[in-house]
């Protein structure tokens, strides 16, 4: 896609806001469905009339745009924040309730206080007095929910980018903990790790049989 096609996809993708002259943070995590790892989340906070071409969904990204992306947003971004929430935790109270929980420590960074929190998926507990909305694919649909994905993201690549160096055998630099074959005949031979999240199903019954 070209230049003038991805202004004028995004033009009308991504809303600048939800309602004009309020602030609003936008909300998102990364690595839910990670073997390993903490969950990131970002809250971003930009003027209303940030825009840029390439911001999307994260997930719609390649890392390499992701990566050009991440300082542009923390430039141009009105306050934003960075949180994590380890796999200890993940374990203790769930990964709903972890994620949850990370967002609400990056809106405890922010230096601004939001009048309103813009939440990607359905499901968010109160922060405080702050009005919060939940908007499913809201990474899709608004801008800074597409900046706190890009920046939860590319956080969380770069501090298991990081734990690879000591894990080498887990390729984190490369899955980033997510549940590829690689990883999980890693887990196999090699057992787990205190990054590994004990309650999710780190081996595969299918694998089992082909390896046994």
């Amino acid at each position: 896609m070209n230049l003038k096609l991805t202004l004028a996809f995004n033009m009308s993708y991504l809303k600048p806001y939800f309602l004009k002259g309020q602030t609003e943070a936008g909300c998102d995590e990364a690595g839910r469905g990670c073997l390993a790892g903490p969950v990131f989340a970002a809250a971003v906070i930009l003027p209303e009339d940030f825009f840029h071409p390439l911001l999307n969904d994260s997930k719609q990204l390649s890392e390499k745009k992701r990566d050009f992306l991440r300082p542009v947003i923390e430039e141009s971004a009105l306050d934003w924040a960075v949180a994590r929430v380890d796999a200890a935790e993940i374990d203790e109270i769930n990964i709903l309730n972890a994620s949850i929980k990370a967002m609400h420590l990056a809106i405890q960074q922010l230096k601004i206080v939001p009048d309103l929190l813009l939440i990607d998926g359905h499901r968010f507990h109160p922060y405080h007095t702050i009005r919060h909305r939940c908007e499913i694919k809201g990474d899709g649909r608004f801008a800074s929910i597409a900046a706190a994905s890009v920046l939860a993201k590319t956080h969380r690549d770069a501090f298991m980018k990081q734990l690879h160096r000591k894990y080498p055998e887990y390729h984190w630099y490369q899955n980033k903990g997510y549940p590829t074959r690689s990883h999980r005949l890693a887990i196999m031979q090699k057992g787990i790790t205190p990054w590994h999240r004990k309650t999710f199903k780190l081996f595969d019954s299918q694998m089992k049989l082909e390896f046994s």
